[in-house]
């Protein structure tokens, strides 16, 4: 996202959900919501007891499939579940927890990483995991000698801020940054010859904007980008591009009476003022951009899924868009996760809750009078097919379905 100040600790802005959001989103910090890291005198944590970093809270929804789990006042931007182990990604560090033995390990800049704000986690290999950072590079924790490794700048990375990151069947690493996109071939991370960078300008504005969110394998191995200016496709070294001329998002007209954010981005930043004008938004005085991409899925069939902020639920069949709004039953229309589940079900996390895509229409909207720990859903995992985890600002509900 251009000022990369990075504050310490435990400092959140009491700001609304919308500032909540964007503390993920922005690099103008000062104006932001998030805690994120700043250097720190104290010793790295010994080996031992997990550190007890996610709380859990069992009598608090009344609702016996759900069970929450507490991690402060931070944003829980990424989680990734394994057949034992899950490992929540926020912007106080990454924490593994070890749903068999209920231990749990918080990682942050006390041992081995280079900032606490945390977008991405994923595994790469067997032993390796992928840490993408809030100003900190990519990390790569490798789980056999209990150390972070990190790339930056200087060994390729285009953006000291990672958003996503990608493995392709070939071994190539896709990383998405706040300055274009990372191809490292082959995953050697340690060869400079093998990083790649793609730019609007490089890519002959292929690439639609510098500031990459999210990334997808598509079903014919091609790499879906989703950027704040629209939707992106490499496919055969060749680059196309769609986005709300090309009918990605809800028109404004139709979504302005249910937009809850009256906030004005363009006053909170001076990059939100100078893409207000950039994307012909002058006339928008709400937290609307159906340009800008928050969320990116390809389901099994090759659908693209498109989540935006301000502008709804857009589905792509590489030819045409179909957008769903909030008077389609879409819970909000800032969708900021979608998650494809073991059965093959969409799940759509808003500013307003989560919900079910199924056969044209939403299902199952669940919002913390159901027992979600907070309405506003920025990550999401599967366990099993039965047990889902969501994460939110705050915290993380576990569901049994």
């Amino acid at each position: 996202m251009n000022t990369k100040t990075l504050i310490i600790g435990a400092v959140v802005v009491a700001a609304a959900i919308a500032g909540a959001y964007w503390a993920g989103l922005n690099r103008n910090l000062e104006s932001a919501g998030a805690e994120v890291a700043k250097p720190t005198q104290e010793k790295p944590q010994s080996e031992g007891p997990a550190t007890r970093d996610l709380t859990q809270v069992m009598d608090e929804t009344n609702n016996p499939k759900f069970t929450h789990f507490r991690v402060g006042n931070r944003n829980v931007k990424s989680i990734y579940a394994e057949t034992d182990t899950v490992w929540v990604g926020t912007s106080g560090g990454v924490i593994r927890y070890d749903s068999t033995t209920d231990d749990y390990r918080l990682f942050d800049v006390r041992n081995g990483l280079l900032a606490n704000g945390v977008f991405h986690v994923s595994r790469w290999t067997e032993d390796k995991m992928l840490v993408g950072t809030y100003g900190g590079g990519l990390a790569i924790y490798d789980e056999n000698k209990d150390k972070f490794e990190i790339y930056n700048v200087p060994e390729g990375l285009a953006d000291a801020f990672v958003y996503d990151v990608l493995v392709m069947p070939d071994g190539d690493l896709w990383i998405a940054t706040w300055s274009g996109a990372n191809r490292v071939k082959g995953g050697n991370l340690s060869d400079p010859n093998a990083w790649e960078t793609f730019t609007v300008e490089n890519t002959g504005g292929g690439l639609p904007n510098d500031w990459v969110y999210g990334l997808d394998l598509g079903k014919n191995g091609e790499v879906w980008l989703a950027t704040e200016g629209g939707l992106a496709r490499f496919q055969d070294n060749r680059w196309d591009n769609w986005n709300h001329q090309d009918g990605q998002g809800a028109a404004y007209e139709l979504v302005k009476n249910d937009n809850s954010f009256g906030t004005d981005p363009a006053t909170m930043s001076s990059h939100h003022a100078r893409q207000k004008v950039e994307m012909g938004l002058e006339a928008v005085d709400t937290a609307y951009n159906p340009n800008y991409i928050v969320a990116l899925e390809v389901d099994a069939s090759g659908t693209v899924w498109v989540g935006t902020w301000g502008g709804g639920l857009a589905r792509f069949d590489g030819e045409k868009y179909t957008n769903y709004t909030v008077r389609d039953g879409l819970p909000s229309n800032h969708v900021f996760m979608l998650h494809e589940d073991l059965q093959g079900n969409l799940w759509v996390g808003t500013s307003h809750g989560l919900s079910r895509f199924e056969n044209g229409n939403f299902v199952n909207r669940l919002t913390t009078h159901e027992g979600l720990f907070s309405n506003t859903v920025f990550s999401m995992a599967t366990q099993r097919d039965d047990l889902l985890w969501v994460g939110s600002f705050g915290g993380v509900a576990r569901l049994q379905l």
